[in-house]
């Protein structure tokens, strides 16, 4: 075949077969009994059939679910709190940001259902649509197995019981930024040590420089989570809660 007859790099990749529901409810931590659920939590609206086809009624009833959750986990996890520091909690943890790393962290990505443009578009790493689809798969678990398994995925996947001054949708990669920055420091580099791996599910070992501090070695299924993870490294070696905390604290004044 001529190169100017072989499909692209990304005609392939929009034709790859997706993997199968069974590894990610497992990483998910559900088994679905109707697995049609899972199913219309993963379908984009470029790809359903109908108004109602797509993931958007779950995704409405996910983010009350996710809510309610997080309210409740807070509300136990912290006796001591009053109504403004549950309210920041709740505001980091629900935001936008923090359910797409969710998404990210199940591998949401590969098992999306879109349509040719979407998929064409980058539409497994769009973050509104994996936020999104993060609520609609809450949604899909509260209808099949009840509250208490979809509070249950929220405890695991959200950890809202964690200790921490900052807003949990401050990420790492921000926080160690703001710290350098702070002390005059450049800004982190974030380097790709190794990529291995099919296409499909590569994995990404990626270190995190700082000037004057050893770096930070993470490793994930994309680029984004290996740096996260990097940087979440670098800030427990160091040391760097204070600096969380005190931004917390600015920011809830």
């Amino acid at each position: 075949m001529s190169d100017a007859a072989r499909p692209s790099s990304r005609a392939r990749r929009a034709h790859r077969p997706r993997p199968p529901l069974s590894a990610l409810e497992e990483r998910i931590g559900h088994s679905f009994a109707d697995r049609d659920l899972l199913i219309h939590a993963l379908t984009h609206v470029s790809k359903a059939t109908g108004r109602v086809g797509s993931y958007q009624r779950l995704e409405f009833l996910g983010d009350r679910v996710l809510g309610l959750a997080i309210a409740d986990l807070l509300y136990a996890s912290f006796p001591d709190a009053d109504e403004g520091d549950l309210s920041r909690r709740l505001a980091g943890l629900v935001r936008r940001e923090t359910c797409a790393a969710v998404a990210e962290a199940w591998d949401v990505g590969p098992h999306l259902v879109l349509g040719p443009g979407e998929v064409m578009g980058g539409g497994r790493r769009n973050q509104t649509i994996l936020a999104d689809v993060c609520e609609s798969i809450l949604g899909a678990v509260y209808l099949d197995a009840g509250y208490a398994q979809a509070k249950g995925l929220v405890e695991v996947a959200f950890r809202p019981a964690e200790k921490t001054g900052a807003p949990r949708g401050r990420d790492a990669k921000s926080s160690l930024q703001e710290w350098a920055m702070g002390r005059g420091l450049p800004i982190p580099v974030y380097e790709v040590v190794e990529r291995s791996g099919p296409d499909h599910a590569p994995h990404f070992r990626i270190a995190a420089r700082v000037e004057g501090i050893e770096p930070g070695l993470g490793e994930g299924s994309s680029k984004r989570l290996a740096e996260q993870e990097a940087a979440r490294i670098v800030l427990a070696r160091e040391g760097i809660t204070g600096f969380a905390a005190e931004t917390g604290a600015a920011e809830a004044s």
